[in-house]
């Protein structure tokens, strides 16, 4: 049986800590969050491991190291309203919940909004909501957002997002917009555009929704 106390402690010394992720309260919500609640039954034993889980429905929990990255592009701040588009079975929200944020979790998989909703409610992250619909459109009924993270690969950030992202609000995604390795962005909006910077490369896969458009040539 694995032990998840002496697992989670691992990954944040081993994983984490080790690639430049050395934020105390950031670090506190790695150690803290059973990550192994948040992965299928029969997948726990691996809900540790420096990869991408599959949640089913070509969904994944993205990587640990991946994850904490991006919640470190996004500058999560203590009070600030997030918006999470992916948010599978919820362990993204849950962290960024711990960090003090208020969480607004879009998922459009009726049967992970269904578990998110269930695990986050079990644990008692009480600021951490989850909603359902298509990613692509965001939740406007909760805008403007201080801050996006994305649980996923995609290949841009939709025109609907990006005006629920407060103006001077930070947005970070793995941005694939071809078959290429997809690359970790920081975004910040300015005016009805986001300014980009990327930051590493990333295999993270794909959200469904949120994939690059097929272009045909005639």
């Amino acid at each position: 049986m694995l032990d998840t106390v002496a697992a989670r402690l691992n990954m944040v010394e081993g994983q984490l800590r080790t690639n430049g992720i050395v934020d105390p309260a950031l670090l506190d919500a790695f150690l803290t969050v059973p990550r192994e609640r948040f992965v299928p039954q029969e997948l726990r034993d691996t809900a540790y491991v420096d990869e991408d889980i599959p949640l089913g429905g070509g969904r994944y929990l993205i990587e640990p190291l991946v994850l904490g990255r991006l919640i470190i592009l996004a500058e999560i701040r203590s009070g600030e309203r997030v918006l999470l588009v992916g948010a599978g079975t919820g362990y993204g929200a849950a962290l960024m919940a711990k960090l003090g944020a208020s969480v607004v979790a879009l998922e459009s998989d009726a049967r992970l909004s269904g578990t998110a909703r269930r695990i986050l409610a079990e644990l008692g992250f009480a600021t951490a909501k989850v909603v359902e619909g298509p990613l692509a459109q965001g939740y406007d009924a909760e805008a403007p957002y201080d801050a996006l993270v994305f649980g996923g690969a995609i290949a841009d950030v939709p025109a609907a997002l990006i005006g629920q992202l407060s103006e001077g609000g930070r947005a970070a995604a793995v941005l694939k917009p071809t078959l290429a390795v997809g690359q970790a962005t920081a975004m910040t909006r300015v005016g009805s555009a986001l300014s980009r910077r990327p930051y590493f490369d990333a295999a993270t896969p794909m959200l469904p929704g949120l994939e690059a458009v097929p272009r045909f040539v005639f």
